[in-house]
């Protein structure tokens, strides 16, 4: 059954174009053509990366963070209490109201205790400001190095100024060494983010995170096999051209450096829209779509090709939106918003939620005090100081 399963998925109509087959790209000792087991490669050199990132951010990044004034909030100890722990882990980790309500009559303790409880409780399980900027470290070390990698690999090569010449010859386009390099490390790290996913901060666009790294390792793997190199090298140095300003942008974010965070914001969201939404489309999709069938005729990869390259442009779609909100808050309040895509840093609308209830309830009893005080006076059961007006004009002493 394997023997057979494995001889449909590698028909050469699938990943040929019409009137080739895999014998048209057997190898001999000048030329080599990629071989799909090449990528089983990715899987230990992606270990490899996850063994040098932990190393990176132990030895490298985390003293850096501490020389550069990041500090980490100081968190209340959360008070051990089973019937609470045995709910936010099972349950719920941020009650309803009617919840704390009944919490507090089965653990004996005071609403607010309660409500209090699961907000230190949450924040132990955010993560600190230092870990996001060890994160951003990382990835800022990898796409600086990725992109000009790329550049270095690409700037003498036909296609990355003449973009008909990605189909000139195709499929059968030699593999050349640098360029096999270029793949396995832009694989192998995409492969590392799935690995550290479930350890990696969670942001708001999680989901579309996981669709993202599944459609480009899928694109990789895919351009790899049916020999779409030529492409698949300007799609990834497209992407890395745009997350090499973001990081830092999210590094001076943590260190409170707020103008430089600013214009580093404005620089990052002017490469993403162009890069993205112009670049990306005409260079590739376009590419793809149109030049391509200038050689040959459309067959199972070229719709399959063309569909993971929509799924990346949806995403781009998604997150130039969010860009766009943040530059247009930006323009207006002259400051950047917080990244709609960032976790919460601690509960600071929790505390800010708690002390406006302070205030009012402070409010309240003081307006309750002045208007019964003044009740009081009217009704003349108590004076309100110790004088008294006569009706001559004159003030008399009690």
């Amino acid at each position: 059954m394997a023997r057979s399963l494995n001889e449909w998925l590698w028909q050469h109509e699938f990943w040929l174009p019409p009137g080739i087959t895999w014998e048209d790209m057997q190898e001999s000792e000048d030329i080599q053509y990629p071989q799909p087991r090449d990528l089983l490669l990715s899987i230990p050199f992606a270990l490899i990366l996850v063994v040098i990132r932990c190393a990176f951010e132990r030895a490298i990044a985390l003293p850096l963070s501490s020389k550069l004034g990041v500090r980490d909030k100081q968190r209340p100890k959360v008070q051990p209490n089973p019937m609470l722990e045995t709910f936010y882990s099972t349950r719920c980790k941020n009650p309803e109201e009617a919840s704390p309500f009944f919490l507090s009559k089965q653990c004996d303790l005071p609403v607010r205790k309660v409500e209090r409880w699961f907000r230190h409780r949450r924040n132990t399980d955010r993560p600190r400001l230092s870990k996001k900027f060890c994160e951003a470290c990382w990835r800022f070390t990898f796409y600086i190095v990725s992109f000009f990698t790329g550049l270095a690999v690409l700037y003498d090569k036909p296609w990355l100024w003449d973009h008909r010449e990605c189909w000139t010859g195709y499929p059968q386009q030699p593999l050349q060494p640098s360029l096999f390099w270029y793949y396995l490390l832009e694989l192998s790290f995409y492969w590392s983010l799935v690995f550290t996913l479930p350890f990696d901060v969670k942001r708001k666009d999680f989901k579309e995170q996981i669709v993202h790294h599944a459609a480009t390792i899928f694109l990789i793997s895919f351009s790899y096999c049916a020999n779409y190199i030529r492409i698949g090298t300007l799609v990834m140095v497209i992407h890395d051209a745009s997350d090499c300003f973001l990081e830092p942008t999210k590094i001076f974010n943590y260190m409170k450096w707020k103008k430089t965070c600013d214009s580093l914001f404005m620089i990052f969201s002017a490469v993403f829209l162009i890069s993205r939404l112009v670049i990306f489309p005409y260079t590739v999709l376009y590419n793809t779509y149109y030049y391509s069938m200038e050689i040959f005729q459309p067959f199972f990869g070229y719709y399959f090709m063309n569909a993971l390259l929509i799924i990346l442009q949806l995403l781009h779609v998604f997150w130039s939106c969010l860009i766009i909100h943040m530059v247009y808050k930006f323009i207006l309040q002259g400051t950047m918003e917080k990244d709609t895509r960032s976790d919460t840093e601690e509960s600071d609308k929790d505390e800010e939620r708690e002390k406006i209830r302070e205030k009012e309830k402070n409010g309240i009893a003081y307006f309750s005090n002045v208007t019964s005080n003044n009740y009081i006076q009217r009704n003349g059961s108590e004076p309100l100081n110790n004088r008294t007006h006569l009706t001559n004009g004159h003030v008399k002493e009690r």
